[in-house]
């Protein structure tokens, strides 16, 4: 019987743009993803990440039977063990001895459910998510500001602005569809300006009229200058500040306790004056201004005071509930917001209603409540995300419950946060994947659902509600992380509070208790209302099309912007701009660490890869964990380009290659927070960081680390390719000082180095002991160091290695072709077994390193062709393809032009040797 292909929309699970995608299924498996052309987060386009979704799909390396003290048991027993260790904790140790950590991760409904049953009937306030990480700053400063955690603006406002603002935003790469939007409408819009601050020169700059490069950690003296420049100025809409708002006079005075010249906040900032008053110059000339802000200013232990600096120059201005303007905190993971809407903060209730908003506790507490059941809601705030680990070391925490997410990589302090999981009696972990650091730790194992088969809601950055549809059946015996929490919620005795048998009954309640005693003008009022949705049944709430908050019975189609009247959430209706006093990050630069650390994304991962690396051609554009430095740091401290070195920070040590990076500011590097030990031995950034805090939002100062950098010792590297079936089969990483796994479409790529000791290793030998197939072909160079050799098994490659600096590679796709032929059980050509030492087939032109992942175009063949005439974008993508696709590459493309061009106009200016003529 022939398989009927259909199409489902969907969302896409990575950053919190949130774009709508259209999956084609066949039969049983997903074929394809395209960007949905319907959706109005992204009408269409996708990057690089979303288009490879199917790519990570299939059950190898899934969790799918639920494990209880490392013994696989059926669902009852794990569900019963958990419900009963649980209350046996409580009952040993009292209520808050029990706490649920979180992820952004989870849809709506996952995070609906775990909330009410900790907060409302296990009773612990003690329940806290990962978006404590990124958003929590941003998420108290439009409280301060606004009365709510409430983003006024929409994608739509950054076309209609006349002026963009990119703070602490690499938009390009972790954002990129949102970056293409604003690409195309500053295309169609010749007058639109596009300021990028940031520490770092990054791809986000290919469209900036103006770079500010600034001292990490200096936004608020920034901003706060602004304000004083647009009151000096008489830049303030006074109309406006007189009507809807309060505090501008303190924040002034605040701001005016330092000195605000121009000069002496570019000093303090160690930006250049006339770029600087450029921007103030351009920033309180026009009204339709969006600031959009991510994690370089929320990652802070001042990030709450940085985004209260930004908004008040908004409010100060004027520019705020109109087309194009706006104080902009863009979200980084997919259902952040939608967290924080069910109460999934540990200073959050539910539904927008915090711990001291009025009557908040008892409203939730009646709402909860069944014919036979109260919930017994906690009287104050929990643990936050760095305190809960801290609290779980100091053993006030007996038991946890992890629901997808590895705070053992993303945490700083991530050493001490293992050594808290080692002596916490009871570690709960639902997941989806198998090699995740966390498990290590667990003692319950509840495979979980993953992108493909959850059932439910998100929303994104702009308060936009979507569907994410089950599309494919969880692998084995895997379960939705609402329907186990569920369970065992009724084997704890509170059936009667969690009857659900679908999402669809989960997202109605949530709605119902979105608009429950919340009327204008009454005490309870939260702008946060999706009562407008509650009456949805199971057939409406399967075609919910994307929607905007508020959605009620004075907006039924949504709410494109806030505060367009004017009035916000606070008791009075009033703005709040609040007194910022600029503080510097609290991990200071010592002698011994001198170099400010920067952590970040990279164009291609998510947070700790567990499903992105699943897709081998994202691993090929920054296959390894590495450290970015600027040329004059690099040559002071000794390391060059492509060389392994060493950070050491507060907590331990990071390893990764050097790159070279002009855009760096001198005196810091750049490393990004991606690789676990899945991937490689010391590249978990978490080590490298102290644990300050942001003392309003509790959120870490991850951007702000203090290091040294070093060279690493090595006696040697190699690269080891090896066939699917010999992976686990031997441990090759002993005795290494360094190793990372790279996944391939067909094998697994292993870079390894040694540590000074190893140098006399001989390698055929070593082969021979540590591959389970002996060296056929080899050639042997022991006084240059260097090695190629080939293990082949009835005619099939089944590993290649290469002793030698990874630069003198070949591209791995000819070689990675090999092991799927021997997948295929074809055996070698004669010819390919000749070419197998050099890796390609005779005169085949090598690829370089991929810069366009979406058609796997290399950095070789692009440089090949712009030295051949094509020596612009489009040029390119007419020739490869490259940049046609998504356009994250587009950035990298023009750099490469113009190194190009900037090396052909040093060729023509070089001197040239005087000519004799022997005639």
């Amino acid at each position: 019987m022939p398989h009927i292909t259909r199409h489902i929309t969907t969302t896409c699970p990575y950053c919190g743009v949130g774009c709508g995608i259209r999956a084609t299924l066949e039969g049983q498996r997903i074929t394809a993803v395209e960007g949905d052309s319907g959706h109005p987060a992204n009408y269409g386009r996708l990057c690089v990440k979303g288009s490879a979704l199917h790519e990570t799909l299939g059950e190898q390396g899934r969790l799918t039977r639920p494990r209880v003290d490392g013994v696989e048991v059926e669902w009852e027993t794990a569900l019963a063990t958990v419900a009963e260790r649980l209350a046996a904790t409580q009952a040993r140790h009292g209520r808050e001895s029990v706490a649920a950590y979180l992820s952004g991760q989870l849809l709506t409904e996952d995070y609906y459910v775990a909330n009410k049953l900790f907060k409302g009937f296990l009773g612990t306030p003690h329940l806290d998510t990962n978006s404590r990480l990124c958003m929590a700053s941003a998420v108290a400063a439009y409280k301060r500001s606004f009365g709510a955690d409430a983003v006024p603006c929409s994608y739509e406002d950054l076309e209609e602005a006349e002026l963009v603002v990119l703070v602490g935003s690499n938009l390009a790469w972790n954002h990129p569809v949102l970056y293409q939007r604003l690409k195309v409408a500053k295309a169609r819009n010749p007058l639109m300006r596009v300021v990028v601050i940031d520490p770092r020169v990054t791809d986000s700059c290919e469209i900036a009229d103006l770079y500010l490069g600034l001292r990490p950690g200096s936004d608020a003296r920034l901003f706060n200058g602004l304000l004083a420049w647009m009151a000096d100025k008489g830049r303030l809409d006074r109309v406006y500040l007189a009507r809807h708002t309060l505090g501008l006079e303190e924040a002034l005075a605040a701001a005016r306790e330092d000195d605000v010249s121009v000069a002496a906040v570019a000093a303090d900032c160690d930006t250049d004056p006339e770029r600087l008053e450029t921007f103030y110059y351009w920033f309180a000339s026009q009204l339709h201004v969006v600031t959009l802000y991510s994690q370089g200013v929320n990652q802070s232990s001042s990030g709450t005071d940085k985004g209260n600096a930004i908004i008040n120059c908004h409010l100060a201005g004027g520019k705020l509930g109109l087309p194009g303007a706006g104080p902009f905190s863009i979200t980084g993971q997919p259902n952040a917001m939608g967290g924080r809407e069910v109460g999934g903060l540990a200073n959050q209730l539910a539904a927008h209603m915090d711990y001291d908003s009025p009557g908040a506790r008892d409203r939730v507490t009646r709402f909860w409540s069944t014919p036979s059941l109260t919930p017994t809601l906690p009287e104050a705030p929990g643990h936050k995300a760095v305190a809960l680990f801290e609290a779980i070391e100091r053993g006030e925490v007996q038991a946890v419950w992890i629901m997808a997410t590895n705070p053992t990589v993303s945490l700083p302090r991530a050493d001490r946060v293992r050594a808290a999981l080692e002596q916490c009696p009871l570690v709960i972990v639902s997941e989806c994947v198998t090699d995740t650091d966390l498990l290590a730790y667990a003692d319950i194992v509840l495979p979980a659902s993953s992108w493909a088969e959850k059932d439910g809601t998100v929303t994104n950055s702009e308060r936009r509600l979507s569907r994410q549809r089950g599309i494919l059946p969880p692998p084995g015996e895997a379960q939705h992380d609402w329907w186990i929490i569920t369970q065992v919620a009724r084997r704890l005795g509170f059936a009667e509070a969690f009857p659900y048998a679908h999402p669809a009954e989960i997202f109605a309640e949530h709605a119902r208790l979105s608009g429950f005693e919340n009327l204008p003008g009454t005490p309870g009022e939260r702008l946060f209302d999706i009562s407008g949705l509650a009456g949805l049944d199971r057939a409406a709430y399967d075609a919910l099309s994307p929607i905007q908050w508020p959605v009620n019975a004075a907006a039924p189609h949504g709410t494109a912007r806030l505060f367009e009247e004017g009035r916000f959430a606070t008791p009075d209706g009033l703005a709040r701009l609040v007194a910022v006093r600029p503080r510097a990050p609290e991990q200071r630069l010592s002698a011994s660490r001198p170099l400010r650390l920067n952590t970040g994304r990279i164009r291609d991962q998510w947070h700790t890869m567990t499903r992105s690396a699943r897709a081998p051609r994202l691993m090929n554009h920054r296959a390894e964990p590495f450290i970015e430095v600027h040329p004059d740091d690099a040559a002071r401290l000794g390391v060059s380009d492509q060389q392994l070195a060493r950070l050491r920070g507060a907590g331990g040590d990071y390893v990764g290659r050097v790159r070279l990076a002009k855009g760096q500011r001198r005196g810091e590097v750049f490393a990004p927070m991606h690789w676990s030990d899945s991937f490689s031995a010391n590249a978990r950034v978490g080590r490298l960081l102290e644990a300050h805090l942001d003392p309003v939002s509790g959120q870490p100062e991850s951007k702000h680390g203090a290091v040294a950098l070093a060279p690493l010792p090595v006696a040697w590297e190699a690269t080891l390719l090896v066939a699917p079936a010999l992976v686990g089969e031997v441990d090759w990483r002993a005795d290494t000082a360094y190793w990372a796994r790279i996944p391939l479409a067909h094998g697994q790529r292993w870079q390894l180095a040694g540590a000074p000791e190893s140098a006399d290793r001989d390698w055929l030998a070593w082969a021979q002991r540590a591959l389970p197939v002996a060296a056929a072909l080899w050639l042997d160079d022991p006084d240059g160091g260097r090695l190629r050799a080939a293990g082949i098994e009835g005619g099939r490659l089944r590993w290649w290695l290469m002793v030698g600096p990874p630069g003198e590679l070949p591209g791995l796709a000819w070689l990675d072709e090999r092991f799927a032929e021997a997948a295929r059980g074809e055996a070698l050509s004669a010819a390919r077994r000749r070419r197998l030492l050099a890796g390609c087939d005779d005169g085949a032109a090598d690829a370089g390193p991929v810069v366009c992942s979406c058609h796997q175009v290399g950095r070789a063949t692009i440089l090949r062709a712009i030295r051949d005439g094509d020596d612009s974008v489009e040029a390119l993508g007419a020739r490869l393809a490259c940049g046609t696709q998504c356009g994250s590459c587009v950035p990298e493309l023009k750099s490469l032009i113009e190194d190009t061009q900037e090396e052909k106009v040093h060729e023509r200016l070089a001197p040239q040797p005087d000519v004799i003529d022997v005639a």
